[in-house]
């Protein structure tokens, strides 16, 4: 690509973020959608490369790349489609953005707990019937019942406790970290807007091996440097959640 071509793209992504950010007071929800809607109004090899370029200025600590960076990626997990992203991961392999092709990465997680035990883990704790059980989880103000409620394996149940005012962001980083785990449970804080923007939750929830693949992919470009340095260290975590690691500390700034 010519310096030319590289300094449109590079203006192009900047333009977009800005865009993106100027749309931050509307919740998170409107700027994935836009951000999702850029991407897929343009060429697949533009919007790959418009992927890279943003990753990039995040990474280098741009302020309106940094602030749309996680919708803009969950955008690509979600409102896009699965043909979409089966494309775009092809051709930013083509074109030779590996950290896109990686932000694309799918497959099973390096540990999974079976559903079965879980069901049954789930019946030893809870007597009660489902409804009550997210009636409670969306309104109790009892700590320790909040805590007991942390442990289901029920996503609806997770996406009702959530809801509580009364949670913890301490809580919240236990439920991400708790092993053995479902995976829905952990999809379902990914997708919470208030909680998955806590960079105690992205760790705790890249740092488990029972989170899906493609979810682990879409945290890693928000990670630190010393904890990108611990993902690509991590034996127990998938290899190519490993590898992007290493990828984006070869590419990020000193």
């Amino acid at each position: 690509m010519s310096s030319q071509v590289s300094a449109q793209f590079e203006a192009r992504a900047l333009a977009l973020a800005r865009r993106l950010a100027a749309l931050a007071g509307s919740g998170e929800a409107v700027v994935r959608q836009a951000a999702a809607d850029a991407l897929t109004g343009c060429p697949v090899d533009e919007a790959a490369e418009l992927v890279h370029r943003l990753v990039l200025l995040a990474r280098r600590q741009d302020g309106a790349a940094k602030a749309v960076l996680q919708p803009v990626l969950k955008a690509l997990g979600g409102e896009l489609g699965t043909q979409p992203k089966d494309v775009l991961r092809r051709v930013a392999g083509l074109l030779g953005h590996a950290d896109v092709e990686l932000l694309l990465a799918e497959g099973a997680p390096s540990m999974e707990y079976d559903g079965e035990a879980a069901r049954r883990a789930d019946a030893k704790l809870f007597s009660a019937p489902l409804g009550f059980l997210k009636s409670q989880a969306r309104l109790t103000k009892n700590p320790d019942e909040l805590a007991r409620l942390a442990a289901s394996s029920d996503e609806s149940v997770m996406r009702e406790l959530l809801k509580n005012p009364r949670l913890t962001e301490a809580l919240v980083v236990r439920i991400a970290a708790r092993r053995p785990s479902r995976p829905e449970p952990l999809v379902a804080l990914w997708q919470n807007a208030k909680w998955s923007v806590r960079a105690a939750v992205r760790r705790a929830l890249v740092f488990n091996p029972y989170l899906p693949v493609e979810i682990g992919a879409l945290i890693v470009p928000l990670l630190a440097p010393s904890d990108l340095r611990s993902v690509a260290l991590d034996a127990t975590l998938h290899g190519s959640l490993r590898q992007q690691a290493q990828l984006l500390l070869s590419t990020s700034p000193p």
